[in-house]
């Protein structure tokens, strides 16, 4: 099968799966942050952060907008740790967080034993594997 029909199935595939909202895990609820890889998430602390801590900063990074808001960016797949800490050094925030690929606009493809991810947004494309396997 050619790869042009493989993405053609797929979107087929994706246009027409139905994911019920009640057999979705939300990671937020397990205490996890959850980042999508190449996106970014928005954090509101309710105060000042004075130091920032990324356990491994190829599968996140955090960066300081304001005193009062984080911008956390998926970089790879996997999880780490932030620590967010105050003047006094207490944390503020010490939580795992998850970078995972956009489910909702993926779809993947079993030929055997092979396995191949497609990325469908817009198009469906060849989604290239990298980093920690979480």
């Amino acid at each position: 099968m050619s790869d042009r029909r493989i993405a053609a199935a797929a979107a087929m595939i994706l246009a027409s799966a139905m994911v019920s909202p009640a057999t979705a895990v939300r990671a937020e609820d397990e205490g996890i942050l959850r980042v999508y890889m190449n996106s970014a998430r928005v954090l509101k602390l309710d105060r000042p952060v004075s130091k920032v801590i990324v356990g491994n900063a190829e599968v996140a990074d955090a960066t300081v907008a304001d005193s009062k808001t984080i911008v956390l960016t998926g970089r790879s797949y996997g999880t780490t740790n932030l620590v967010l800490l105050d003047a006094d050094g207490n944390a503020i925030v010490d939580e795992r967080i998850l970078v995972s690929i956009d489910e909702s606009s993926t779809v993947r493809v079993f030929k055997s034993t092979a396995r191949t991810v497609l990325s469908c947004t817009p198009n469906c494309e060849e989604h290239a594997q990298t980093g920690a396997t979480p």
